[in-house]
């Protein structure tokens, strides 16, 4: 009696789990995958976030060829999950479109950390064109610069090394054995490159970011400095950069 009383027990156990496996909704290939609705609002925040103008969602999901419904739920859960407090950013619909911006809380902290940070670094024009040479050529020579410039820059270098764009990297086995420069880590900061194979092209350059430069025309070097020597007084007022 007992192993037939075991036997109807497993019996009706197969029974009931058949029955809910009957009873799940079947997968279909026209059913999204949970991965796709992560993808899509992960791209739609980055959307919006680099975007200045409020982006509405028909224009997102036009872009995108995506269903208009799925786009503006998506970024209606990305508005409820920015709204929560652990969150410094705020992503709000307004004037007919969807913007990132800080939250009003937090605007007085952003803007005492802004008024402590180091200003900018300002170059002559002199002295960024130096640095490419180096940038470009490093190691190399005080008078290899000079003459791919055509011009003295002793006072020029100085204010690179104090700025630590440019460091001293021995010297070069040659007549006199002049000092070779180098660039720095700070200069691959500064630039916001990762290393020295990641260079622009000489007039990208000029147009990086955070390097201002500032226009010497009043004081232009002479190119009758490059017969003075080292030492000659008149050099470095015509060579050094205007700070």
């Amino acid at each position: 009696m007992r192993l037939k009383r075991d036997i109807t027990d497993v019996e009706e156990m197969e029974a009931n789990q058949l029955a809910e496996l009957n009873e799940a909704p079947e997968l279909t290939e026209d059913r999204p995958v949970w991965g796709e609705d992560t993808e899509l609002k992960a791209m739609l925040e980055a959307i919006v976030y680099v975007t200045d103008e409020p982006l509405s969602a028909q224009q997102i999901a036009a872009a995108l060829g995506h269903p208009l419904d799925k786009v503006k739920r998506l970024l209606d859960e990305l508005v409820t999950e920015f709204a929560k407090p652990e969150h410094g950013l705020s992503l709000r619909e307004i004037a007919g479109g969807y913007k990132m911006a800080t939250k009003a809380e937090h605007h007085e902290a952003v803007r005492t950390f802004v008024k402590k940070l180091t200003p900018p670094l300002k170059l002559s024009l002199a002295a960024l064109e130096t640095l490419a040479v180096i940038a470009y050529k490093q190691p190399v020579t005080a008078p290899e610069i000079m003459d791919i410039r055509g011009v003295q820059g002793a006072g020029v270098l100085k204010t690179l090394l104090d700025r630590k764009l440019i460091v001293e990297s021995g010297r070069k086995n040659v007549v006199g054995k002049p000092i070779l420069y180098k660039t720095t880590k700070d200069f691959l900061v500064q630039f916001g490159l990762n290393n020295v194979s990641e260079l622009p092209t000489l007039k990208e350059f000029e147009e990086l970011g955070r390097m201002e430069i500032l226009d010497e025309s009043p004081q232009p070097e002479l190119p009758g400095l490059a017969e003075e020597t080292p030492e000659t007084p008149s050099e470095e007022p015509a060579a050094e950069p205007k700070e």
